[in-house]
């Protein structure tokens, strides 16, 4: 039972993280209100109260009432409502710095002397604190160190100018129409006529006399030059030197929050606050990367493109450093103290000897980097990714026999019992014959089969043990358990992997789903990375043909000749908006049409509604080939094998991410049949064409991975929001691989020396990554 305290600490640290984060109601799942509601906030009535309705309120007031939350959570949790309201627990502002003061980075924002309003306007977005802001950094830069002749430039090219307003007119050419026109006459005497449509709020900056810079496109009327105006600056003496005349930085902002606002706030950031650096001399020589203090000058006010390539570069690095180290930290299973197993050479090729192939090159060095690690003291915690078909499985069963040889036991765990029957098959037939015992525990067994498996791995009379969440249940107690592999992982959650691993096995994750080096080694910071980028030789490769939707009937044509055949076929569709009841409807639909189209073809249907039982009992009968077209708009199981299946039809291709339609099809070519993947293009334009003749053109998972990354963005790989990785402000994966693993390297080698950054020479270091990692701790708490 938790104590009174422990409770209190419990609920301080989310609502910490909340205020940090700019009370934007998203640290707790369900928001602060549901946080309230449960259990953990029962002692503490007069925290509801002073938090209650925070849902409607704005940030202002969320941030005021979470202030008073914290005040009476860092007091005895119960004093009474009398000595401390949350009116009373409300603070005066600290006054603003002096000239020349230094404050510390964890100073509110009310010291930065941003102007009326100025420290309300920057707790909209989200910045709290001094160093909020130095970390703010802008989205993108303009050079207006020589802002163009408006004479040169090409109609509708985008473009800056800076000038002094000269006269503005207003006029309405129709009801419902209001035109703002300026003509600006910039420094080199020019005249340029500006216009705003609809926008009559922005006239008041508009007064004759006043500079501006303005960002628009162009058009040309004969000799005249006017500018659509898309963004607008106001320009005082004050701030000529942070918004004119030099490569100057643009922030993301809300209504009413102005660019010179904000360079403003970021400026005197830089003027007050400390900029000690927290990574050493010798470090940054050895990674090439420049201090801190000139990185944060370089990115919000660069005095070139080298200053700014240098704070990029570094920025980037801190970034990436932090994530590793997070990562590290958190899994904690990369530094324990694991198995040791012998792990033979003999062993090996004994397994080898068994199958009925050879392993390819790549296969081979991936097991010795398993093996070195199956060697070593240290728990392996290593994931092997592998496209369609590359052998991984054959690899996890060569390690597990390893273990089994030095008299431990292994798993296998699946997310869906019908991958783990297939594994169980799998592994029958790799480790059948050599004397190895290989159970099954998956949630459809019956209780007494389930209790007589359970007895068995405890006594150790089973050797491999293949299953799925039952693995993990409380009354499954393991002899000795050397040896976890966890396939597909993201799809189990960290608690889950987490029971399995109780007793410190040596840990390999496959993965089907082929990621760019760059986007694993962030989600996957705290494993190690082996790729089996070769595929068994002799594979035939499947034929990828992309055509529009005009073109359907001819498509569906050659589905039926292939079940003439005696072939099956998938079809698959993709909905605009997840909704399961649009889902439904729109699998029924189409399940219906193909019913029209190929009335000899027995078709059934897969959809979002179903139980997972039901999806492996369809799944299943389709294996058995009891129909031929299974319609699904749902991902097909990664990882199913239905060799008779041979044609794979992605409807509304253009809705699917490379990646995913290259596992789409990766549902058929399980056999020894020639296979095929019809792309059906509901969008005709080029650049939809364009994407998806990648996938036409390509078979390798990582190539086309790689160009989804490029395309798309890092997207939610591994449930990246559940895992913690935060938005990464600079990052720029898909060119970033050598600056992730110089990180990586720095972050591994800092752990092995001083696991918990206790040495002096790191405060820093550790703060920072505390202030870093703050609000993704506290998301976990809860």
């Amino acid at each position: 039972m938790a104590t009174v305290q422990e409770l209190q600490e419990r609920l301080r640290r989310p609502l910490a993280a909340e205020l940090a984060g700019g009370c934007q109601n998203r640290v707790v799942a369900g928001g602060v209100e549901k946080l309230l509601a449960s259990p953990l906030a029962g002692p503490f009535p007069k925290v509801r109260e002073a938090l209650a309705g925070y849902g409607t309120l704005d940030p202002a007031a969320r941030a005021e009432a979470l202030t008073a939350a914290l005040c009476l959570l860092s007091a005895d949790p119960r004093a009474t409502p009398a000595a401390r309201t949350p009116r009373a627990a409300a603070r005066t502002a600290p006054p603003p710095a002096k000239d020349g003061e230094r404050l510390p980075l964890d100073a509110e924002v009310t010291r930065l002397d941003s102007g009326p309003g100025g420290a309300r306007k920057l707790s909209t977005l989200g910045l709290h604190t001094v160093r909020d802001v130095l970390h703010a950094y802008p989205h993108r830069h303009e050079d207006r160190r020589a802002l163009p002749d408006l004479s040169e430039v090409e109609e509708g090219q985008k473009v800056t100018v800076e000038g002094r307003v000269v006269s503005k007119h207003r006029r309405a050419p129709r009801p419902g129409m209001q035109i703002l026109e300026v003509v600006l006459e910039t420094p080199s005497g020019g005249r340029v006529k500006a216009t705003w449509f609809n926008q009559p709020w922005v006239e008041k900056q508009l007064r004759e006399g006043a500079r501006l810079v303005l960002t628009g496109r162009v058009k040309k009327f004969g000799r005249s030059v006017q500018l659509g105006v898309e963004h607008l600056e106001t320009v005082d003496g004050a701030q000529d030197s942070l918004s004119t005349g030099r490569i100057v930085g643009v922030y993301d902002s809300k209504e009413g929050i102005s660019q010179e606002f904000l360079r403003k706030a970021a400026f005197r950031a830089l003027q007050a606050a400390p900029l000690d650096d927290y990574l050493p001399a010798h470090w940054r020589r050895q990674y090439g990367v420049t201090d801190l203090s000139d990185a944060l000058w370089g990115i919000h006010f660069p005095a070139d493109e080298a200053q700014l390539s240098r704070a990029s570069h570094r920025l980037r690095f801190d970034e990436y450093l932090f994530l590793e180290l997070r990562m590290l930290l958190q899994g904690e299973d990369a530094v324990l103290q694991g198995k040791r197993f012998e792990a033979r050479g003999d062993d090996i090729h004994t397994f080898e000897a068994a199958l009925p192939f050879r392993f390819t090159n790549a296969q081979r060095r991936v097991l010795l980097e398993i093996t070195d690690d199956m060697r070593s003291d240290r728990q392996m915690a290593r994931l092997v990714q592998g496209d369609v078909g590359s052998g991984k499985t054959a690899v996890a069963a060569c390690a597990l026999y390893l273990a089994v040889r030095d008299a431990y036991q292994g798993a296998l765990m699946a997310p869906t019992e019908i991958l783990a029957r297939q594994h169980y098959a799998n592994l029958c037939g790799y480790l059948g014959g050599l004397d190895v015992r290989v159970g099954l525990l998956i949630g459809a067994m019956t209780p007494k089969a389930k209790m007589e498996m359970q007895t068995r791995i405890a006594e150790g009379d089973v050797d491999v043990v293949v299953g799925t969440q039952a693995l993990i249940q409380e009354n499954v107690q393991w002899s000795n358990l050397g040896l976890a592999v966890v396939d597909e992982e993201h799809r189990f959650g960290v608690g889950q992997r987490r029971k399995l691993l109780a007793s410190r096995p040596d840990v390999l994750v496959m993965s089907a789903t082929p990621i760019p080096r760059s986007l694993a080694l962030t989600a996957y910071g705290d494993l190690e990375l082996s790729i089996i980028d070769e595929l068994p030789p002799g594979r035939t490769p499947i034929e990828t043909k992309l055509i529009q939707d005009t073109h359907r009937q001819q498509a569906y044509g050659f589905v039926m000749k292939q079940i003439r055949e005696g072939r099956q076929a998938f079809v698959v569709t993709a909905l605009i908006e997840e909704n399961e009841n649009l889902e439904l409807l729109a699998a029924t639909q189409l399940a219906g049409d193909l019913r029209v189209i190929l009335p000899e073809a027995r078709i059934d249907l897969l959809h979002g509604k179903m139980s997972a039982a039901e999806k492996d009992e369809v799944m299943e009968r389709f294996r058995r080939h009891e129909f031929d077209v299974l319609v699904s708009t749902t991902v097909i199981e990664v990882g199913v094998d239905v060799p008779n299946a041979t044609v794979m039809v992605i409807e509304n291709a253009e809705r699917f991410g490379l990646a995913q339609l290259h596992q789409l099809r990766g549902r058929v070519g399980r056999g020894s049949a020639q296979s095929y993947c019809v792309l059906i293009a509901g969008e005709h334009s080029k650049k939809t064409r364009q994407r998806l003749k990648i996938i036409e053109g390509s078979t390798d998972g990582f190539v086309i991975a790689e160009a989804d990354l490029k395309l798309r963005g890092p997207g939610e790989l591994r449930g990246t929001r559940q895992s913690g990785i935060p938005d990464l402000r600079l990052a720029d994966l898909a060119n970033d691989t050598a600056i992730i693993e110089q990180a990586r390297e720095l972050a591994k080698h800092i752990l092995a020396h001083d696991p918990r950054l206790e040495h002096p020479r790191l405060q820093y270091l550790r703060a920072e990554l505390q202030n870093r990692s703050q609000s993704v701790a506290y998301r976990e708490v809860i």
